[in-house]
């Protein structure tokens, strides 16, 4: 997308007023999009989106510039505004930028965008077959499909010239179930860091019955009581609860400006000896990772918790040089539009030593949350509040009776500490996260986990 000469030259004239570091990161984006209603195709789309984002750093602080004009003359003079909004002594050494070839782990197959629509329209449909044939009870299927691959080219003036390919895929499917007058729906959004054969490897009608089947369940269960209580936690999508309440607390964007309940505290206690937590951006093919993060760097496998203990934050370059510390390969971003900073990627809490059987069985009385949905969260204190999409009653070590309107509420470094059963197989599950440099696909992920006591929300 570029020439190393062209590149050496708008970072050179970044540089130009006495900045001590310059970035440019240029994308080409295909994207493309296909929702069903009811077996009927609503929307079909595809998009372009093609730019360059231009930073500079003096010092702690930062300038950054976006132009969807990549030619020389339009990246120089992005080159120009960046450099016209930082001053200091203007001390330009050699530039030369030298090409890092990266090794990549994500092998695809199949371009999303050059399968037929109409292949694309059939699995939909077949998803909406299957959701309504769980039940009379299903009233509305919404599927849809969502893909993208993307070229990126990042140089910069400590003399880097690099580039990654990147194509995700993933399916949506809500289905609502209806019964005089009340509705619930249920939702499942498999996705990965993958080609058209993600369909290979996920079967698309089993999502759309598992979604239709949480409706279905809902739609019969009774208000969730509320109150104090043991509550045991699935893997897969039940990781958000970590991810939320707990990760974006260890990021480096929190960390640095003391706004994280566990800044300042490397090396102590802050969970249960049995948890053990890891952002990892390696994994082959999987829905967070990358080769590279959004600033060049190789992703990396990151323990944050190990047996209770914090050992890292996740650091992107300029927080990073705030704290002192270097980058983990945690720099990411949206899109060209914005200015990276750190970010998870598949954060998930490491499989321990619990039979799942054993760890419901051990809790005489409780709330087992199957499925879990949204929420909120404040980084500074930990405080949360989280939707549970799929919930159940515990009573006399047997789930009993599904129960709706169910939610989990406290703080982070809380919910750590009372952690006492974390069970064998850990499971991941797909969605987007969003922050101050947008939203990026994350993968969040734990084993069967049981929290002594919790506050739960309901009726």
């Amino acid at each position: 997308m570029i020439l190393k000469a062209t590149a050496e030259n708008v970072l050179r004239e970044a540089l130009r007023t006495g900045g001590d570091f310059a970035e440019l990161f240029l994308e080409d984006r295909r994207s493309g999009a296909m929702s069903l209603v009811d077996g009927h195709v609503e929307t079909a789309s595809t998009v372009r989106r093609h730019g360059a984002g231009l930073r500079v750093y003096k010092g702690l602080n930062s300038v950054y510039v976006h132009t969807n004009d990549t030619s020389p003359s339009g990246l120089m003079a992005s080159a120009r505004k960046a450099a016209d909004a930082v001053r200091g002594d203007a001390a330009i050494g050699d530039l030369h930028l030298t090409r890092a070839l990266q090794r990549n782990i994500h092998y695809i197959r199949e371009m999303p965008m050059d399968v037929a629509g109409a292949r694309k329209a059939k699995l939909l449909r077949d998803c909406d077959l299957a959701a309504k044939a769980v039940s009379t009870e299903i009233t509305q299927v919404r599927a849809s499909l969502v893909h993208w691959d993307s070229d990126v080219v990042i140089a910069n003036s400590d003399g880097l010239l690099t580039g990654d390919t990147r194509v995700y895929t993933r399916m949506y499917v809500n289905a609502v179930a209806s019964k005089g007058g009340d509705s619930q729906s249920g939702r499942e959004a498999p996705g990965a860091m993958m080609g058209f054969e993600l369909f290979d490897r996920i079967d698309p009608c089993a999502a759309a019955r598992t979604a239709a089947e949480r409706a279905v369940t809902m739609l019969h269960a009774d208000p969730c009581p509320a109150g104090r209580m043991p509550v045991v936690i699935d893997g897969g999508f039940g990781g958000v609860i970590f991810h939320e309440a707990c990760g974006h607390s260890l990021e480096a964007a929190a960390v640095a400006f003391g706004n994280s309940e566990f800044a300042g505290k490397l090396g102590q206690q802050i969970a249960a000896p049995c948890v053990t937590a890891v952002d990892d951006g390696t994994v082959a093919n999987a829905w967070g990772s990358l080769n590279i993060d959004d600033e060049g760097v190789p992703t990396t496998k990151l323990t944050l918790i190990e047996n209770g203990v914090l050992k890292n934050y996740m650091v992107d370059r300029l927080n990073g040089r705030r704290m002192g510390v270097p980058s983990t390969g945690s720099g990411r971003r949206q899109d060209y539009t914005y200015a990276p900073t750190s970010r998870m990627r598949n954060t998930y809490i490491a499989a321990g030593q619990d039979d799942e059987a054993e760890i419901i069985a051990s809790c005489p009385d409780g709330l087992y949350a199957r499925s879990m949905g949204g929420g909120s969260v404040n980084p500074v204190t930990g405080e949360f509040n989280f939707a549970v999409d799929e919930g159940y009653l515990i009573r006399n070590g047997r789930i009993a009776a599904p129960v709706r309107g169910a939610s989990l509420i406290g703080r982070g470094s809380e919910i750590l500490m009372k952690i006492d059963r974390v069970g064998r197989n850990m499971t991941m599950a797909q969605g987007m996260c969003g922050a101050s440099s947008g939203s990026v696909p994350v993968n969040v992920g734990q084993p069967m986990i049981r929290v002594t006591d919790i506050t739960v929300g309901g009726r």
